[in-house]
C-alpha cells in the first residue's frame, strides 16, 4: 500500500491515514498504519531487526486524515506529553445530517464500553470530560459541513457528541442513521504541534475530496 508522507525527519514522520485502515494491529489481522510505516522505514534506511515507531495518537478505523508518529523514544515521550496537556491541536471536517448552528461548544462526559467498543454520554461522576467546538462552513441539502476543533481526545468523541445533538455524521454506521455502504464523512484535516526536538511550531493540512 502506498504511503502519503507530508513530512519526515530524523525524529518524526507525518502521514495521511487512509479511510478504513487500522492505526494499530488488532485481532482482525488487517493491515495497519504502524506496520506500513515500519516497513517503509526498514526498506528506506535498510534497518536490520525491529524498527522503532512511537504511536502518539489514534484515529478511528473508518476515519482518515493527518497523523504524526515518532521515530525515536525521546520524540514519542515529548509528543505524548503535548497530547496529554492538550498542546496538540486537532481539527476535523465533517458532513452531518440537518442544519446546525453557526457555532457551538459541546461539553459532555463520556464512558466507553470495552465489550461493544462504543462510547456513550454519562454523568460527570462516571465519565471523562469531552469538549469540542465547531463552526459551520455551509448548509446544503439539509446537511451541514462543519469545521471541528477537538479539545479532548476521547474514544469516538466527535461521533457521539454530534449524534447526541441530533446531527449524526453522514455515513456513520455506528452512531448515525445511514445504511451500510456509505463512507463516514469525518476527516482529520489539520494537525499542529511543537516539534519535539527542534522546538519549531508545525502545522499540516490535508483536505478530503468530498470537502473541497
Amino acid at each position: 500500500m502506498s504511503l502519503k508522507i507530508l513530512y519526515e525527519d530524523n525524529h518524526i514522520i507525518v502521514v495521511v491515514k487512509e479511510e478504513n485502515l487500522l492505526v494499530q494491529a488488532d485481532n482482525s489481522k488487517d493491515l495497519d498504519m504502524l506496520t506500513i510505516i515500519k516497513s517503509y522505514l526498514k526498506k528506506k534506511y535498510n534497518k536490520p531487526g525491529n524498527v522503532y515507531l512511537g504511536l502518539v495518537h489514534r484515529l478511528d478505523r473508518p476515519v482518515g486524515g493527518v497523523m504524526v508518529f515518532a521515530k525515536t523514544s525521546k520524540a514519542a515521550s515529548r509528543l505524548s506529553e503535548q497530547m496529554r496537556s492538550n498542546k496538540i491541536t486537532k481539527k476535523y471536517i465533517a458532513v452531518v445530517h440537518g442544519k446546525t448552528k453557526k457555532h457551538d461548544r459541546l461539553v459532555n462526559y463520556l464512558i466507553k464500553d470495552k465489550n461493544t467498543n462504543t462510547s456513550k454520554i454519562t454523568t460527570e461522576e462516571n465519565g471523562k470530560l469531552a469538549i469540542l467546538e465547531y463552526d459551520l462552513i455551509k448548509h446544503f441539502n439539509n446537511m451541514s459541513l462543519l469545521d471541528i476543533n477537538l479539545k479532548t481526545g476521547r474514544s469516538h468523541q466527535i461521533r457521539v457528541q454530534l449524534s447526541n445533538i441530533n446531527h449524526p455524521i453522514y455515513g456513520d454506521q455506528r452512531y448515525g442513521i445511514d445504511k451500510l455502504g456509505i463512507q463516514i464523512h469525518l476527516w482529520a484535516y489539520e494537525l499542529s504541534f511543537v516539534h519535539p526536538v527542534k522546538k519549531e511550531f508545525m502545522k499540516f493540512k490535508h483536505i478530503p475530496i468530498w470537502a473541497k
